[in-house]
C-alpha cells in the first residue's frame, strides 16, 4: 500500500516539483550509499589499527625478560613500568598452559573482557588473530593471546591483550552525526538550487504552454518560439508543434474557405435557379389571372417557359455534372471515361462551323497553337466529353465579347503536348479576374461584356474538370483591352491515327 500511495502523492506534485524530488531522492541514496561505504571503510581502518597496536603490545610483553630475580623490591616496579610503556592502556592478563590466570599487569577499568578457554592448544589455533569479546557491562573488546617464549617463564604459558571498542564506537557514532548535518545542509542546498535550475530548463515548457493555452483559445497564428539548438528534446518537439500548428492552420484556413465557397455556391445556385423558376411561375400566374386572351399571347408565353426550363435543365444538369465530379475528387478516384484515340483537330473543325453557325457576323479563323497552319493533335480521350468542353469554350466567347468580335481557334502540339485553344479579341481580364475564372458562379459583367444570354458561370468550371479528369490542364492568357485565349492542354498519344481537317 505504502507504494501506490507515493506514487499517487508524487503524481499530484507539478512536473518541477517531481524532477526535483526524484534528483533529491537519487541524491539521498547516492549520499546514503557512499557515506555506509565510507563508515565501513573507517571503522575497518581504526578497527586495523587497534589491532595492530594490540599485536605490537602482545608481542613486546611476551619477549620481555623475568625481573623477578632483580633484587629488593625494585624487580616489580621495574618491570610494570617497563609493561605499562610497551603496552600503553590496554587490558594485559598472562594465562598458565591451562588457560589459568596467572597475572594481570594491565587490569581493565571497566570491566575486563569475558574470555573463551585460552589453554595452550587454543593460543596456538588462534595463531595471534584478533577476535572480540564482550564485557559483563556489555563493552565490546577486541583480543589477542600470544604464546609466551622468553627464558625463565612456566613452559606453555600466553599472555592476552584486549583494547576496547568503545572508541572506534565514538569514532563513528561522531562522524555520522556530522555526516547527517553535512548531508542535510547538502541537500537543502541542493534542493534549492535544483528547483531555480529546473524552473529555469522547463521556462521553454511553461512557453509552449502558453502558446498552446493561446491556441486553444483561437488564436491559431501562434507559434512556440524554437530554442538555440533543434537537436535537443525541447527543439524537436518545437519544430514538431509548430509544423502541426501549421498544418492545422492550413486545415483550419481550407475549411473555412471551403464553407465560403459552398455558401457562395448555395446562394448563386439558389439565385441562377430562381431566376428560371420565376420566369416559369411569372407566365403561368399571368395565363392563370386571364392575361393571355389571345392564342398568340399563349404560344409566346409557352415559348418562354419553354426557354425557361431548358435553361433551368442546363443548370441542373451542370450542377450534377460538377458535383459528381466533385465527388470523384474527394474519393480520389476517376471520372469514368471512354478513352479513345482521337484527334484535336476534329474538335477544333466542329467547333469552327459551331462558331460560323452561331456567329455569322464574326470572323473566325483555324491556325496552329501560336498561328500558321493547324497541326495534328493526337490524345487518348473521350470525346464526347471534350466536345462538352470546346462546346462550353466557344459558348463563353460568344456570351462574353461583343458581338462581331473576331475569334481564332488553335490547334496542334507545342512542347510535346496537344493543344486546343480559343482566343478572342474581347475587352480581356484583369491578373485578379483571371485567376477566379474557372470558379464556379464566377462571371465578369462588366470586364467581359455579358450579355443578357449569359449563363450561370458553371461552362468554365466544368471544362476545368473535366480536362483535368484527361490528366490536362486549362490555361487563360489575357490582359486588359487585349483579349483572352483559353487553351486546353493534353498529354499526346503517339499511336493516335491523325485526321485531316
Amino acid at each position: 500500500m505504502r507504494l501506490p500511495s507515493a506514487r499517487r502523492a508524487l503524481g499530484r506534485l507539478s512536473l518541477r516539483g517531481r524532477l526535483v524530488t526524484i534528483c533529491l531522492l537519487l541524491v539521498v541514496a547516492a549520499l546514503l550509499a557512499s557515506n555506509a561505504l565510507l563508515v565501513t571503510l573507517l571503522q575497518r581502518q581504526l578497527v586495523g589499527r587497534l589491532d595492530e597496536r594490540l599485536r605490537s603490545a602482545a608481542s613486546a610483553a611476551a619477549r620481555l625478560p623475568d625481573l623477578a630475580r632483580i633484587p629488593g623490591d625494585t624487580g616489580p616496579r621495574v618491570r610494570d613500568a617497563v609493561e605499562s610503556e610497551l603496552t600503553g592502556d590496554v587490558h594485559m592478563t598472562y594465562l598458565d598452559a591451562e588457560g589459568r590466570v596467572r597475572r594481570t599487569p594491565r587490569p581493565a577499568a571497566t570491566g575486563a573482557p569475558r574470555l573463551p578457554r585460552l589453554d595452550r592448544a587454543a593460543v596456538e589455533a588462534r595463531d595471534e588473530r584478533p577476535f572480540e569479546a564482550t564485557a559483563r557491562g556489555g563493552e565490546s573488546w577486541r583480543v589477542i593471546a600470544v604464546p609466551l617464549g622468553r627464558a625463565g617463564t612456566p613452559a606453555g604459558g600466553s599472555i592476552v591483550v584486549a583494547g576496547s571498542l568503545d572508541q572506534v564506537g565514538t569514532t563513528i557514532r561522531q562522524l555520522g552525526v556530522r555526516m547527517l548535518v553535512i548531508d542535510s545542509l547538502v541537500l537543502a542546498l541542493l534542493g534549492v538550487i535544483g528547483w531555480f535550475a529546473v524552473r529555469a530548463g522547463l521556462r521553454p515548457l511553461r512557453r509552449i504552454e502558453t502558446t498552446a493555452a493561446a491556441i486553444a483559445g483561437g488564436d491559431l497564428s501562434r507559434r512556440v518560439s524554437r530554442p538555440a539548438s533543434t537537436r535537443t528534446e525541447l527543439g524537436r518537439l518545437s519544430d514538431a508543434l509548430n509544423g502541426m500548428l501549421d498544418r492545422i492552420e492550413e486545415g483550419d484556413a481550407a475549411r473555412a474557405a471551403t464553407n465560403e465557397r459552398m455558401r457562395t455556391f448555395l446562394a448563386d445556385a439558389g439565385h441562377e435557379l430562381r431566376t428560371p423558376l420565376f420566369g416559369i411561375k411569372g407566365f403561368t400566374e399571368l395565363y392563370r389571372m386571364g392575361g393571355m386572351p389571345e392564342r398568340t399571347d399563349i404560344d409566346a408565353a409557352m415559348s418562354r417557359i419553354e426557354g425557361e426550363a431548358a435553361r433551368l435543365v442546363r443548370i441542373v444538369e451542370d450542377l450534377l455534372l460538377l458535383a459528381r465530379l466533385d465527388e470523384e475528387a474527394a474519393a480520389n478516384l476517376r471520372l469514368p471515361l471512354h478513352l479513345t484515340p482521337m484527334d484535336l483537330r476534329t474538335l477544333a473543325a466542329d467547333a469552327l462551323h459551331d462558331l460560323r453557325a452561331l456567329a455569322p457576323d464574326r470572323s473566325v479563323a483555324l491556325t496552329g497553337p501560336a498561328g500558321g497552319p493547324p497541326g495534328g493533335a493526337p490524345v487518348l480521350g473521350d470525346e464526347s466529353r471534350l466536345r462538352q468542353v470546346t462546346s462550353n469554350l466557344v459558348g463563353n466567347a460568344i456570351a462574353h465579347t461583343p458581338p462581331g468580335t473576331p475569334v481564332r481557334i488553335g490547334v496542334g502540339t507545342r512542347g510535346g503536348l496537344a493543344v486546343l485553344e480559343l482566343s478572342d479579341e474581347g475587352p480581356g481580364l484583369t491578373a485578379e479576374q483571371a485567376a477566379h475564372v474557372f470558379d464556379r458562379f464566377y462571371r465578369v459583367d462588366h470586364a467581359r461584356g455579358r450579355t443578357r444570354d449569359g449563363g450561370a458561370g458553371l461552362g468554365l468550371s466544368i471544362v476545368h474538370s473535366l480536362v483535368s479528369a484527361h490528366h490536362g490542364r486549362m490555361e487563360v492568357d489575357t490582359a486588359p483591352g487585349q483579349g483572352a485565349t483559353f487553351r486546353m492542354v493534353l498529354p499526346l498519344h503517339p499511336d493516335t491515327p491523325t485526321a485531316e481537317s
